[in-house]
């Protein structure tokens, strides 16, 4: 389907989605929301997609909700719903990197924790200001980011509400790496092709053992690996896997 305020491209198994308000710094719109609802729903059912890029347009990865439209009495606000488009991106069975290229503040950073990975442009700005408005983060950041950085870490930046660079989100835990805005696509995109060629099954699988198991005790998440784990002995992705191997060439794997 055509989209208005994102971009959505494919280029061998990595869907790629590009926040395209740069006039707003890809400010989380009413509609921008909801086309990202929409193309999550597309990729999850598309058999294609091995890995996914999530970066913004211009010069801001995303400024957070678009505080204009919502203080807007003209505008109506959808109901909010217990599930949401942070939820559907968090659980797409596909690997997801977030390619930071500039500010990622408040709902932008809360995009940002919903990915499995997060490669920052040395030019990105990250933070949460909520508290300088009265309110706190409300798409999951005051959860997932204690569970990222730790719960120090994370009340510093959710009680001053204050931005820092990228060096210093890299120090504390909040990126995983950072590269110069130039090489910031090419290493994103270098990270999906090694993802491609991972046994998608497998892929899918150990991100749920993960994704699943900090919700439970240890006890609980080892037996669910355990599961896990013996689902994938019969499959055929083990089997041409191991087949490989022995063989000395590259496997084929079909995510069966």
């Amino acid at each position: 389907m055509p989209y208005e305020t994102l971009i959505y491209q494919k280029e061998d198994g990595t869907a790629i989605i590009t926040l395209n308000r740069p006039e707003r710094l890809n400010a989380l719109s009413y509609q921008l929301m909801a086309e990202l609802e929409q193309v999550a729903d597309d990729i999850s059912e598309d058999g294609e997609v091995r890995a996914v890029i999530l970066t913004g347009a211009g010069r801001g990865f995303c400024a957070g909700a678009d505080l204009k439209e919502r203080s807007d009495p003209g505008v109506k606000q959808p109901i909010r719903k217990r599930y949401t488009v942070f939820h559907k991106i968090e659980d797409l069975d596909k690997p997801v990197i977030a390619a930071i290229n500039g500010v990622a503040i408040g709902g932008g950073l809360e995009l940002t924790l919903v990915c499995d990975f997060r490669i920052a442009s040395d030019l990105a700005r990250l933070g949460l200001g909520e508290i300088k408005l009265g309110v706190i983060p409300a798409g999951g950041g005051t959860q997932r980011l204690p569970r990222l950085i730790g719960a120090a870490r994370a009340k510093r930046l959710l009680f001053f509400g204050d931005h820092i660079d990228a060096q210093e989100a890299l120090r504390i835990g909040l990126v995983d790496e950072v590269v110069p805005a130039e090489e910031l696509m090419p290493r994103a995109k270098q990270m999906t092709k090694e993802l491609a060629e991972r046994p998608p099954l497998a892929l899918k699988i150990a991100k749920s053992c993960v994704n699943l198991g900090l919700q439970m005790d240890l006890a609980a998440a080892l037996d669910y690996e355990a599961k896990c784990a013996s689902i994938l002995v019969a499959s055929e992705d083990r089997i041409e896997g191991m087949r490989a191997f022995l063989e000395k060439r590259k496997p084929v794997f079909k995510g069966k």
